[in-house]
């Protein structure tokens, strides 16, 4: 057995895509998955499943969401191993982040182009910078995520990503330890 942490884009967010974490756990144990547990509404999956490719894990959650409740969420999926290097690798300092100042993980599904990564370092920059390895990118701001202007980019890259704050990325973390 595994154990996954699946990321899922662009729900709960206003009105749009409304999913009860109460119902996806649901969902996710029907499907055979283990240990299931959710964090926030903003879509964070922890579960144990058998051994089996990741990206055959992800299509079929990303199939049985659709058809579950009816509109496509794509799903980005990290083992804990995965998962736990990557907190390892941050570039950045959490411990000397001033008042306003933040970092932020892009998980992304697959690497993107060298051009495509090429094209979002022309928005690096002050007041904003990102360190880019493999499938994350490392997203250190000095303002908020909504007035970034290197974050609003991460569509060029031509993959798909969902983006958590640094103390998600921490919680999920430990939730893992209890899993």
């Amino acid at each position: 057995m595994t154990i996954y942490i699946a990321l899922l884009r662009g729900i709960n967010v206003g009105k749009h895509n409304r999913i009860k974490m109460a119902d996806l756990k649901s969902l996710l144990e029907s499907m055979g998955l283990e240990k299931v547990k959710t964090y926030i509404q903003s879509g964070n999956v922890l579960f144990e499943a058998k051994d089996e490719a990741p990206q055959i894990i992800s299509k079929r959650l990303e199939d049985e969401i659709s058809k579950t409740f009816g509109f496509p969420v794509p799903v980005i999926l990290r083992t804990a191993e995965e998962y736990e290097q990557m907190i390892r690798d941050c570039p950045y300092r959490v411990d000397l982040l001033k008042e306003g100042e933040s970092i932020q993980l892009a998980f992304l599904a697959d690497e993107p182009s060298q051009e495509k990564l090429d094209l979002l370092r022309t928005y690096e920059g002050a007041p904003d910078e990102c360190v880019i390895r493999g499938k994350e990118v490392y997203l250190f701001l000095r303002q908020s995520i909504l007035d970034s202007k290197l974050a609003t980019q991460l569509p060029k890259l031509g993959v798909q990503a969902t983006v958590r704050n640094w103390k998600t990325v921490i919680k999920l973390s430990t939730m893992l330890e209890t899993l």
